[in-house]
């Protein structure tokens, strides 16, 4: 059954209008009044009053730009990891940023924090960074409706690492390179690193109250920004002795946190 993502608040016996986004794609589906698809809306704009979940829907009105739906039963069913990992990414270049979002939004991630750093080749600013944010949102809200997921990530607006980083709350101990040690954070936070010392990622111990994972682009972060992040509780962390590609990376920590 098709699955769109509406961003509005849904109850069941409500008639409504799908948001342009969904009408769209409803239309270039082809379907017709009495055709069943699936709704959700927890995401970037959920009002916080629905229940989450998601709710079958039937096509009651086609026009020429507007699609009518009543919402039917609603399902609380959730198809999210265990854990909420927040990935802050250096932005790898060309299409690796767009393939990267699918991916970690197929695999659940929480939230995606794109970062310009000092090896970045992608430079954004003003206009071109929010569009680019929102083209991003909308791959994600894509890999959703076609992965099952319920929960749709936001993509936060682009920053540079220290401004993202000044952003965090202070960690609640001493910055340490060993992650037990910074495990009772909430959340954890990791490195992605090859300096020496790094731990392997599998072994990491970390409570129940989720991650952020923080990776480079192509050439990783330089040693004063892994610095930085040290400081602001930042456990390095290592894959092993291979050497990812920079999208690769992120989605195989993802993958192991999750």
């Amino acid at each position: 059954m098709p699955r769109f993502f509406c961003p509005t608040a849904l109850h069941t016996g409500d008639v409504l209008d799908l948001p342009a986004g969904a009408a769209r794609h409803v239309q270039v589906l082809r379907l017709q009044p009495g055709n069943a698809i699936t709704l959700f809306n927890h995401g970037p704009g959920w009002d916080g009053l629905s229940p989450g979940g998601e709710f079958e829907a039937t096509v009651t009105q086609m026009g020429r730009s507007q699609v009518q739906v009543q919402v039917g039963t609603h399902h609380a069913v959730e198809r999210e990891p265990r854990h909420a990992v927040q990935l802050a990414v250096g932005m790898p270049a060309n299409e690796r940023m767009d393939w990267l979002v699918e991916k970690a939004a197929e695999l659940g991630v929480a939230g995606i924090q794109p970062l310009m750093t000092e090896r970045s080749v992608l430079r954004l600013a003003a206009e071109r960074a929010t569009k680019k944010v929102d083209h991003w949102q909308s791959v994600a809200i894509a890999a959703c409706e076609q992965c099952g997921g319920n929960r749709v990530p936001l993509v936060h607006s682009v920053k540079t690492l220290p401004q993202w980083l000044a952003t965090l709350t202070a960690p609640t101990g001493a910055a340490s390179n060993d992650p037990e040690a910074v495990a009772g954070t909430l959340p954890a936070r990791f490195l992605l690193s090859l300096r020496e010392g790094s731990h392997d990622l599998r072994s990491a111990a970390w409570g129940e109250g989720g991650a952020w994972f923080l990776s480079g682009p192509e050439g990783g972060l330089s040693a004063p920004e892994e610095a930085a992040a040290i400081a602001a509780g930042f456990a390095a962390v290592t894959l092993g002795p291979r050497v990812l590609r920079a999208e690769t990376a992120a989605l195989t920590a993802l993958a192991l946190l999750v």
